[in-house]
């Protein structure tokens, strides 16, 4: 992804369930569903292998039940895996040792739940510098750093209150302030805004890509809904039956999806917010009379206004470079809905 060195891999993990389970080895190297269920055996995650890179949003996201966050606790080793590596920098942190998966959970990852789990008892700030007193470190730090973080999350000023004296929203934004008082590499979020209405959870989705763009964190989010994967995500895996059915980036799944399941979570995407210029663009002709240029990473509806007023097409540059063109035609069957040819 750009260059981006991986930060967090797996590479043929499972999570079995069931008497047989831990007697994988005899179904051979990547059974089948039938093959599982003959002996008995419900996977969790069946034979996953992703790349996440430093500094994306990797959502992962399917129906309940598909897998979703099951992976991630495997990814954290919240949950042992059966079999297979998952790789931080490189190192398998199936070879850790408890201390050490202690560590780098202290300061290394960042987690937050659907469910807010604030300490009742504790202030926002008290809240907040939890996991900093946990470390042992003093308080005058903890409380520098809380504060710092209270901050950033648009809670400044209401450091002393208690969370049920909080909307959920802001309780939302006190677990994630926790979080990240650590200074994680790693952020794990597993669907954070599910159970917060639709106007606060759109408020929180823009926090977050804020936050994102200040922190610049490798993220792995769960969700189920498909129009939040694509506001947030840079790429994004569909899970379905504990396998991983495709990844790739929002524009890539809608025009190229691996099956009927993966078109079907497509189907109602607001596809002028997805499709680039270079998704539905045509090759190059010589001596065609264009209107002017359009960025190959310019979305649709941010260019179908003028696109659709000409008659002529418009050159689609990268990099300054001509790769293509763009016309009235393409950008209508996008509006209209039609299936755009890449």
């Amino acid at each position: 992804m750009n260059g981006r060195p991986v930060k967090l891999a797996a590479r043929g993990l499972w999570k079995l369930f069931g008497a047989g389970a831990a007697d994988l080895e005899r179904l051979g190297p990547a059974p089948d569903d039938a093959k599982l269920a003959s002996a008995g055996i419900v996977a969790g995650v069946a034979d996953a292998t992703l790349d996440i890179h430093e500094g994306e949003i990797f959502v992962i996201m399917g129906l309940s039940g598909s897998g979703k966050s099951t992976l991630v606790r495997c990814l954290s080793r919240l949950v042992e895996p059966t079999r297979g590596k998952v790789l931080l920098d490189g190192r398998d942190l199936l070879q850790a040792s408890k201390a050490e998966l202690i560590e780098l959970r202290r300061h290394k990852m960042g987690m937050v739940f659907q469910n807010f789990a604030l300490l009742p008892h504790l202030s926002v700030l008290g809240n907040v510098a939890f996991p900093l007193d946990v470390q042992g470190v003093p308080r005058g730090e903890r409380e520098r750093r809380a504060r710092e973080m209270i901050e950033l999350v648009g809670l400044g000023g209401r450091e002393r209150e208690l969370p049920h004296r909080l909307s959920g929203g802001q309780q939302q934004r006190v677990g994630i302030a926790r979080s990240l008082a650590v200074g994680p590499e790693l952020w794990f979020l597993d669907e954070p805004f599910s159970a917060l209405d639709p106007l606060i959870r759109r408020e929180m989705q823009n926090e977050f890509l804020r936050l994102q763009n200040v922190l610049k964190k490798t993220i792995v989010f769960i969700t189920h809904d498909f129009d939040e994967a694509i506001r947030l995500a840079d790429r994004i895996a569909i899970m379905r039956g504990g396998r991983i059915i495709q990844t790739g980036t929002p524009e890539e799944l809608v025009l190229h999806p691996a099956d009927s399941y993966v078109a079907e979570f497509t189907r109602e995407a607001p596809r002028a917010k997805i499709l680039s210029a270079r998704g539905i663009m045509r090759p190059l002709q010589d001596r065609v009379a264009v209107a002017g240029a359009v960025d190959a990473r310019a979305k649709v509806h941010a260019i179908a206004a003028k696109v659709e007023a000409s008659e002529r097409p418009f050159l689609v540059e990268e990099e300054g470079r001509p790769v293509g063109l763009v016309d009235r035609a393409a950008i209508m069957e996008v509006l209209l809905g039609r299936e755009t040819a890449a």
